[in-house]
């Protein structure tokens, strides 16, 4: 796809959680495996992945988490 997954901007998801490597893998696993959405593993809420992101092209404004377009 594009080499290595990015992780999600701290301002979307704070590196410090409990649950921040939880949430890493579910997400690399599901853009591995081509998966639009993941399970958040504490809320069991659907994330859209960077890939999804990606194939939308735009940001939606909606504060995702994996949100590729952030200005940096």
């Amino acid at each position: 796809m594009f080499g290595a997954i990015p992780r999600p901007d701290p301002s979307r998801c704070d590196p410090t959680r409990d649950d921040y490597e939880d949430i890493i893998r579910a997400h690399e696993l599901a853009v591995a495996e081509g998966r639009a959405t993941y399970r958040d593993p504490s809320t069991g809420l659907q994330v859209l992945t960077v890939a999804t992101h990606l194939a939308r092209g735009t940001c939606c404004d909606s504060g995702c988490r994996h949100c590729p377009f952030l200005e940096q």
